[in-house]
């Protein structure tokens, strides 16, 4: 493309999930219905940490990290799908755009590093109990936290950056409810190689290795699990385990699902169906996973409740 058809972008346009009118009611009920769950399912999480002196522990503040992540996540994507719907309109002006990529990939990461710092708190509690609270002190916590946060604030910034060297030409239609990064990227008239590069090495980088510090500490927690002789001590540390493992398998089974099947079918708007899944649905289920199977947290919900 000659640099003279090229105009500076002020401006995207959603595609959503579906152009059909009749949809559109639908699509606002049950995308607020939704929202609404994670943002009140979410915030019970926290507010029982915070209530009960009892969940004071790094265990639960790791938790209650995850559903403040989990409510700023599908924030930065669903109140802009719902007001797209409301309004009638599909436009997401360009500086919106970056700031919605970068924070879905800074929470969306953020999610990913506190999965892995909640795998090594279970591998210390389960492995070596007596050191328990010697190894995770509030030093350690405080630091895991400040590195996750500060991993995926780069992370995120390095991705815009790559976005702002990128020219745009005259189709700017997205067949997403949010600015995906691929998507914005295939969008452009310039060359993406550079891009591509960045985004696929930093997949492996920070998407693999955390991946695999979740494999190696529940290889070893169920290790551990699997040499106790009482009975009741396996069921107490699988049950332990169990929450935070669920939670694993939706977020990157999902995500990998995803990925897999867009990559299979080339569909765009189909990709951007199953994305759902872990933008929307994951954030919202989060909540009801550990306050169903965490008597701590039925406890602290109860008491606060009463």
């Amino acid at each position: 493309m000659e640099p003279g058809n090229q105009t500076r972008v002020t401006e995207f346009i959603l595609m959503g999930l579906s152009e059909e009118a009749k949809m559109q009611p639908l699509l606002f009920g049950l995308f607020l219905f939704m929202y609404l769950t994670t943002f009140i399912g979410n915030l019970l999480i926290i507010l029982a940490i915070i209530t009960d002196s009892h969940l004071h522990t790094p265990m639960y503040l790791f938790l209650s990290n995850l559903s403040f992540v989990d409510i700023c996540f599908t924030s930065t994507t669903v109140p802009k799908m719902l007001l797209n719907i409301k309004t009638q309109s599909h436009i997401i002006t360009y500086e919106g755009c970056l700031s919605q990529m970068y924070f879905f990939m800074f929470f969306g990461q953020l999610d990913n590093f506190l999965l892995t710092v909640m795998s090594y708190d279970r591998f210390v509690a389960i492995c070596h109990p007596l050191h328990y609270t010697v190894i995770m002190s509030p030093k350690l916590c405080g630091l895991l936290l400040l590195a996750s946060w500060l991993l995926s604030a780069l992370d995120s910034l390095l991705h815009d950056l790559m976005i702002l060297r990128l020219s745009f030409c005259t189709e700017l239609k997205i067949p997403h409810f949010f600015c995906e990064l691929n998507q914005v990227v295939h969008l452009a008239c310039s060359d993406t190689f550079l891009n591509d590069v960045v985004i696929y090495f930093v997949i492996g980088l920070l998407g693999v290795i955390p991946l695999t510090g979740i494999f190696l500490s529940y290889s070893k927690i169920i290790s551990s699990i699997l040499k106790m002789s009482s009975t009741e001590g396996k069921f107490k540390a699988f049950s332990t385990c169990g929450s935070h493992l669920s939670v694993v398998f939706l977020f990157y089974g999902t995500f990998v699902g995803v990925y897999l099947s867009s990559a299979a079918t080339q569909n765009p708007m189909e990709s951007a169906i199953a994305s759902v899944m872990y933008t929307v649905v994951t954030p919202m289920l989060n909540p009801f996973i550990y306050s169903l199977r965490n008597k701590d947290i039925k406890q602290a919900l109860k008491k606060m409740i009463s």
